[in-house]
């Protein structure tokens, strides 16, 4: 008795075992936290450096090529980049797929740690950090009132809100973006010191050693204890004014003699608003296994307690809330998870004809896929767009091992046999099947796991998915559908059946007989179809060579994002009169919600002056998609260019994966001579102008930075008795603004700031009034002490792995991101010096990158799927056999992709016709209305997933063919014999199986709703590819199996799939010797 058979023989416990896996599932699916997307964290480790009052080429020749020194020897880096700016060092670091983040982080720190010595002095801690995609507010909160300021709205925010949001279940932090921290700062004129002999050193003296709180010791007796503690510390501006700077014999020099101190804050120069009203925010960051929808519904709760809490007259909005995105999309794909189910199940109904039949694969499909949340659950995955993607493609897959089983048994029911003995046969006869399809499939899309980069971090949790499902439901075809087709399904002798169950057996009768006539004719004309099958496969690379190609395809989240890049050496109100402009064009563009900008936003380290941002949220409901909205004669790309006069101004479609905030088009050109350097860029950037394929062209590196360099005269200084660190200090406290003390309030601690009124730095002879005093306690004048020399220099130095770089961005102008890049590297080839290298980063570098991997990882999966195939067939020869299948599934993966994009084109161009042409005509909008737009009809990695899916789908046809034809030639028949019976017995499952299958993944290539622009190109790949592989397949796989086996039968004696010693080969034998001896 086989295993089997125990299962149709104890339905009690075969009923058990899968409710069992079925109750697991169910606990796994309320415990899987629910986001947008997988973990993606990447092994990347960044280290910032913050060196204040440098110039560029100081940061770099002083902090990074220091850093980046000691940071090379670290094991395992694949990517060493690094940005200097004025007082900033920023080195990112990107490891090998496999290396570990947190020792490397911890290696980093190390080697850092060891030359921290060999760093100037004056320059901040190294921070070293992981990069967490998890670190990503998952929502802004912003805060504005007309009643108070933005530094009374930090206070309130820090003080009545921040503490409370991350207490909420789920939350890690929250950030305060905007924040206008309170501080003390000190206004000095230089003037007024000069007149009075003081110097800034000596305003710093007075508050380091007048501005002190410290415990002195204890008062004690034999029952009392008391703490001394000496209250030295200034507590308001009145007292910081009356501060004592010097005092002599004749009189004494306070702080309001020489300046002033108010109440401000630390950072004046970032600028922060909400739909133009001056604004701050909160970005609310959650914990890494939590659940995006809980957490930023607990928020919004949360939100709606502390309203009532906060001062008349602020309000509250959410100006980014990726939970509003998740929670649709989500919702879509359970719907489509919905849709695909009832296809699939009247699928199968038009098949078998019968309700009791068709409840069994029904039952199947929930049961496999609901336990497979138990197995994401052991995993540590989630509830994502990728899983349920999965789940929705494993509708159509998991039921075929069912419908094959089932089918197997009532075709043996239908030949007289009782349903328990039909169920034995039956299984036994289909089981190998059964298991190699399934192990073909898994060895497809296990290793998945091994692709490095982002496409890796994407795909493992949708391969695991997936793999986990087909398990699954193998499972159940080998246990629980043999046991309830023994008990469901009945004798169909002497029943009288409905007109809809006739009028289906006489139309799949008649296509039984035509196929039977048309396979013969085939068999009898192999060069033909050898030849159709060449020409499809010639096909299938002529459409692949005509489509596009780009990483991630444009989605409409209902959000997006602009930038503004202005001049270098632009102060942050020319940037900010920049913003104003863009958002006036915002506000006045119907479907905007609500937008929030900010200019010099500190983030890794000091604010950019010249750099804005705005992110724009847009209303749900009727409104024009996003692309538009953007593009078109009317659009904001247009109004951007056209009506904001000095600056850049970009804005940025979201992709179906948020992986940061620059252009697409990245190009990094590199060599270490600065001025040929920026010659070069400028040349290529005005080649890439003129060849008219890239809008918004600019480079990151600039060597017009206005700047003021002062050398130091040392023998001058010398012989004045002046030191050289006196000079340095005095100007970076008067220029730069240094926090010299600190200030304790309400259990808080802020800054003191020390700084010249911006009257008295505003031009460099403003250096001319400012002193130093020399070790005999005379004042100099530091003019005398130092040479001027106003000039340019570098805004920025790009490092490159190790090399000076400068990167062009831009984006793509109506073609996609891959043919960009091959039209600009046509043009570096032509161009570029050969001294210079050149090199992608950003989402262009993804893009390479992936290509890469993808591709090489379909060989090893086809290569994976032949040694699975070879070893269960025992063959080297019928796996290609099997295999043959593919090349038919691209044509029609790649022809219905291709023909989707001219449908595309036609469509745009109509929709351009009718809404942006003058006066258009009544046709325009009908054709309009009529030629759909389908968006992302290309390579991506999306319909790159689609066709690894097809490798695992489209041999299973085939396995179904060759292991019966197999069988029969075993029997005694002859190749073309045992594939006229097999095609004939097996065509009914695999058209069952194959429009099962179509009908499941119909549902994605449609595509509907939100995240169904990124799913669509996975379906349509599908689809086409089984409709082309199942037509096919059913003619020129028994072809190929005839001719194989009968070159092998000529050469060995045996056909090929049937091995000596084998079952097949006894029953082969014992066949020879019977008709041997007749």
């Amino acid at each position: 008795m086989t295993l089997f058979e125990q299962f149709i023989r104890r339905p009690v416990a075969t009923t058990m075992l899968n409710a069992l896996l079925l109750i697991f599932g169910i606990l796994g699916l309320t415990r899987l936290p629910v986001r947008e997307l997988p973990d993606i964290d990447p092994p990347i480790v960044n280290v910032l450096a913050v060196y204040p009052g440098a110039a560029a080429e100081v940061v770099e020749t002083e902090v990074t090529e220091q850093l980046e020194e000691a940071i090379n020897s670290v094991e395992g880096i694949k990517l060493l980049t690094s940005e200097s700016r004025e007082q900033v060092s920023s080195i990112t670091v990107e490891f090998n797929q496999n290396r570990d983040v947190d020792l490397a982080a911890q290696d980093v720190r190390d080697r850092v740690s060891r030359i921290r010595g060999n760093l100037p002095d004056d320059i901040d801690e190294p921070v070293i950090s992981k990069q967490d995609a998890n670190a990503r507010p998952i929502m802004w909160i912003a805060f504005y009132s007309d009643r108070y300021d933005t530094r009374e709205l930090s206070r309130i925010a820090d003080n009545q809100v921040k503490d409370r949001l991350q207490t909420v279940d789920g939350v890690s932090s929250v950030l305060i973006g905007g924040e206008k921290k309170f501080a003390i700062r000190i206004w000095l004129d230089t003037q007024k010191m000069a007149a009075r002999g003081i110097t800034v050193l000596d305003v710093e003296r007075a508050l380091n050693t007048q501005n002190i709180e410290l415990p002195s010791g204890r008062l004690e007796n034999n029952n009392r204890e008391l703490t001394i503690q000496v209250r030295g510390q200034l507590l308001d501006v009145e007292e910081y004014n009356n501060l004592v700077i010097r005092q002599d014999e004749l009189n004494i020099v306070r702080l309001r003699d020489i300046g002033y101190a108010k109440a401000g804050v630390e950072d004046e120069r970032s600028i922060a608003r909400f739909n133009s009203k001056p604004s701050i925010g909160l970005g609310v960051i959650r914990q890494s296994k939590a659940n995006t929808l809980e957490v930023a519904a607990a928020i919004k709760q949360r939100m709606d307690e502390i309203a009532p809490t906060l001062p008349e007259g602020i309000s509250y909005q959410f100006p980014y809330d990726e939970s509003v995105f998740v929670e649709r999309a989500v919702i879509e794909v359970w719907e489509t998870l919905g849709i695909a189910f009832a296809l699939v199940v009247l699928t199968i109904f038009i098949f078998l004809r019968d309700v009791r039949s068709t409840l069994v694969p029904a039952l199947s499909i929930p049961v496999s896929i609901i336990s497979t949340f138990g197995l994401l659950y052991l995993m540590g995955f989630s509830v994502n767009i990728f899983t349920l993607l999965a789940m929705v493609l494993a509708i159509g897959i998991v039921v075929d091992d069912t419908i094959v089983v089932l089918e197997n048994i009532f075709r043996h029911i239908e030949d007289g046999m009782q349903p328990y003995e039909a169920a034995v046969k039956g299984i036994q006869e289909i089981a190998f099947a059964v298991i190699a399809t399934t192990l073909a499939l898994v060895s497809v899309f296990l290793p998945l796991a091994f692709i490095g980069g982002i496409t890796g971090r994407l795909l493992l949790e949708f391969a695991f998915a997936l793999a986990g499902s087909v398990i699954v439901s193998s499972i159940v075809a080998l246990t629980l559908s043999p046991m309830a087709g023994a008990r469901v399904l009945r004798p169909v002798h002497g029943r009288k059946h409905g007109p809809v169950f006739n009028y289906f057996e006489r139309k799949l009768e008649g296509v039984n007989r035509r196929y039977e006539r048309i396979l013969a004719w085939s068999l009898r004309h192999r060069v033909v179809m050898v030849v159709i099958a060449i020409a499809s496969v010639g096909a299938s690379f002529y459409f692949f060579s005509r489509l596009d190609q780009e990483f991630l395809p444009e989605e409409d989240k209902g959000r997006f994002l602009a930038l503004s890049i202005n001049p270098v050496g632009s102060t942050p109100e020319y940037s900010d009169r920049m913003m104003q402009q863009m958002e006036a064009i915002v506000a006045s563009t119907p479907g905007i919600q609500a937008y929030f900008s900010a200019v010099a936003l500190p983030f890794n380290g000091p604010g950019d002056p010249t750099t804005g941002f705005m992110f724009v949220r847009l209303t749900q409901g009727d409104r024009p998609h996003v692309r538009d909205m953007i593009g078109g004669p009317a659009g904001l790309g247009f109004r951007f260019i056209s009506e904001v006069e000095g600056a850049i101004s970009i804005p940025i479609l979201p992709k179906a994966v948020d992986i940061g905030f620059s252009q697409p088009f990245q190009l990094v050109v590199s060599n270490p001579d600065l001025k040929r350097l920026h010659e070069e860029v400028q040349a290529l950037q005005g080649e890439f102008r003129q060849a008219g394929f890239l809008a918004n062209v600019r480079s990151t590196f600039d060597l017009e930075k206005p700047e003021v360099r002062m050398k130091i005269n040392r023998d001058r200084a010398g012989a004045l008795g002046v030191s050289v660190l006196d000079v340095a200090r005095t100007l970076q406290i008067l220029f730069g603004g240094e926090a010299v003390s600190d200030l304790k309030l309400e259990g808080k601690q802020y800054d003191v700031i020390v700084q010249l009124e911006r009257e008295n730095r505003m031009t460099p002879e403003k250096l001319r009034e400012i002193y130093v005093r020399s070790d005999k306690g005379n004042l100099v004048q530091i003019s005398n002490l130092i040479n001027l020399e106003e000039g340019a220099g570098p805004n920025q130095i790009e490092r490159f792995q190790r090399q000076r770089s400068a990167t062009i961005e831009a984006t793509p102008a109506g073609i996609p991101l891959g043919n960009a890049m091959d039209k600009a590297e046509e043009i570096l080839a032509r161009v570029l010096p050969d001294d210079f290298r050149f090199d992608w980063k950003g989402e262009a570098r993804n893009l390479r990158e992936s290509s890469g991997d993808i591709y090489g990882f379909m060989i090893l999966a086809i290569l994976v799927v032949y040694m699975v195939l070879a070893a269960q067939f025992e063959s080297f020869i019928h796996p290609f056999t099997v295999l043959l299948a593919l090349p038919l599934a691209f044509l029609g993966a790649f022809g219905l992709l291709y023909i989707l994009s001219w449908v595309n084109f036609a469509g745009t161009a109509m929709y351009g016709w009718a809404n942006y042409a003058p006066n258009p005509p009544a046709i325009a909008g009908f054709l309009s209305s009529l030629i759909p737009r389908i968006s992302s009809m290309n390579i991506n990695i999306f319909s790159q997933v689609g066709l690894i899916l097809l490798i695992g789908l489209v041999t299973k046809n085939s396995i179904l063919l060759v292991e019966f034809a197999n069988q029969q030639m075993a029997r005694g028949l002859d190749s073309k014999a045992a594939m006229l019976k097999a095609g004939a017995i097996r065509l009914r499952p695999i058209l069952m199986t194959s429009l099962a299958t179509i009908s499941g993944i119909l549902p994605i290539a449609i595509g509907f709703g939100d995240a169904a622009e990124s799913r669509r190109p996975l379906g349509v790949v599908a689809v086409g590819g089984m409709i082309t592989s199942t037509l096919l397949t059913l003619f020129v796989i028994p072809v190929i199996y005839t001719l194989f086996s009968d070159l092998s039968l000529k050469l060995t004696g045996r056909p090929a799939g049937i091995h000596k010693g084998s079952t097949l080969d006894q029953e082969f034998v014992q066949h020879q010797e019977t008709q041997h001896e007749s």
